[in-house]
């Protein structure tokens, strides 16, 4: 069987107020940032991605989504029902589809990140993240992803800062920190696919010498770590960042800056409760939607407390 012909989108129907929910579960299974149609005349929206997906998958993957979504509803069970539709496309339907909803975005002043196809030009002072939906990216369009964006950026300062993408997914975050000057950079993933796509979008932005993504379980690292970052990145799901907080935590200098995503608004105070515990301090955290992001700050038991800035933001 070709890879053309196992182009497929898989989608979750859902009801408006849960398509945030259902971006993030599909998010997470392939590193991709979904696509969103909402039928007015119906109220429902169509959340999906376009992946290629032999036909003997398909049952598997419908299944571990139907799991997934049951499983957050325990959180939030007033989102109500989704249905899982899997469905045989033609390349050109999914070029065609993320050309519609990809549009060049900006992080501050200081980034850019653009789709291969835009003549968009950046400001004077930004660095440009181009990609490529032939590649499969994320585009960083999702509130988790955007927070961990901003926190990329806003933490950058002048001097030598290194940084550490876990779960990276597309890589998208990883590789704006190296275009900002962080040194060095790290992207791990526990997907073989999320590697080889972060691999393929560093050489296509001139990054592989700078971004070797390597394959890497969270739950699997030593609890001492033999490098620490002064920037970490952890867009990963509630649990997996209360379980292993002290493996991620222990990758972070003293003093440096952890910033933690993937996480439902209901689950956010039992994540910021279990790093509390872990001698971190809450310094800006950002809801939108469904979804609560947060930056955290380790201090030592004699620093002074740290200001909290909450925001919020639409998707």
């Amino acid at each position: 069987m070709s890879a053309e012909s196992n182009l497929r989108q898989v989608s979750l129907i859902t009801g408006v107020e849960a398509e945030d929910l259902a971006g993030v579960l599909l998010e997470n299974e392939w590193g991709l940032t979904p696509s969103i149609h909402t039928d007015a005349a119906t109220g429902r929206s169509t959340v999906s991605v376009y992946v290629e997906l032999p036909k003997e998958q398909i049952l598997a993957v419908r299944q571990r989504l139907k799991a997934s979504w049951d499983a957050v509803q325990v959180e939030a069970s007033h989102l109500g029902a989704a249905e899982v539709r899997i469905r045989k496309v033609r390349p050109l339907d999914w070029a065609e589809s993320w050309k519609r909803h990809f549009r060049p975005m900006e992080i501050g002043s200081r980034l850019l990140i653009k789709p291969t196809w835009s003549r968009r030009r950046p400001r004077s002072g930004q660095v440009v993240l181009q990609l490529d939906p032939g590649l499969s990216f994320g585009t960083g369009q999702h509130a988790t992803t955007h927070f961990c964006l901003t926190q990329v950026v806003g933490l950058r300062h002048s001097g030598p800062q290194s940084l550490l993408d876990l779960g990276c997914g597309s890589g998208i975050l990883a590789l704006a920190g190296a275009l900002l000057g962080y040194e060095p950079v790290e992207a791990w993933d526990f997907d073989p696919e999320a590697v080889r796509i972060a691999a393929e979008n560093a050489t296509l932005n001139g990054l592989e010498q700078r971004v070797r993504p390597a394959l890497k379980d969270v739950t699997q690292l030593p609890e001492v770590a033999e490098a620490q970052f002064d920037v970490v990145c952890a867009n990963l799901m509630h649990d997996l960042l209360i379980s292993e907080r002290d493996r991620i935590g222990s990758r972070v200098v003293e003093h440096g800056h952890l910033v933690l995503a993937g996480i439902l608004t209901s689950q956010f105070t039992a994540v910021r409760s279990a790093y509390l515990g872990r001698g971190w301090e809450l310094e800006e955290s950002a809801t939108g939607g469904e979804w609560t992001s947060g930056s955290f700050r380790r201090t030592s038991t004699t620093s002074k407390s740290l200001s909290h800035r909450s925001t919020r933001r639409g998707m």
